[in-house]
């Protein structure tokens, strides 16, 4: 089904969970928050999905997300337990991790594009335009939120100055 095989459905499937887990929590928290429940589902499933992605990609491209997003996805799990970096710590764990999430949503979409319908998809060349405008409005949701994300949390490190203060 699909073209995919059953190491590419444990693939799949591994990482599927890390989306509704991602839309909820910028929904409700507007960023992923590691330390929750639903951040570790994100992590694990993330984990899956990266590791797994060796097994299965077939282009160079695939090998470079998979790196990059453990790297992202480390590092933002891992910054917050980094003594003496105090309030940058939240904003590196941010970034991290909005960028795990695009690199996500990235091949996702892209796979999804390229196998739906079963036998007959709506992109079967890397430069079609559907293809390209949908990759389009994933870097400028990535760039909008993350833009928004880090005027948010500005407003709350100032809020927390004033109560201080």
């Amino acid at each position: 089904m699909f073209g995919i095989s059953p190491l590419g459905w444990i693939h799949t499937l591994g990482s599927l969970p890390a989306i509704p887990a991602a839309i909820y929590m910028f929904a409700r928290y507007g960023r992923i928050v590691p330390r929750s429940a639903l951040g570790i589902v994100y992590f694990v499933s993330m984990a899956i999905g990266a590791v797994t992605v060796f097994l299965v990609a077939h282009e160079p491209v695939g090998y470079g997300i998979g790196v990059v997003t453990l790297l992202f996805l480390l590092t933002g799990y891992g910054v917050g337990r980094l003594p003496g970096l105090g309030r940058s710590a939240r904003y590196v764990e941010t970034v991290c991790l909005s960028l795990s999430t695009f690199l996500l949503m990235l091949p996702t979409v892209t796979e999804v594009l390229r196998r739906v319908p079963d036998g007959h998809p709506l992109v079967t060349d890397l430069h079609a335009p559907l293809l390209v405008g949908s990759q389009a409005t994933l870097l400028a949701l990535l760039v909008v939120g993350l833009t928004a994300q880090i005027v948010h949390l500005r407003r709350q490190d100032g809020a927390r100055l004033a109560r201080r203060s």
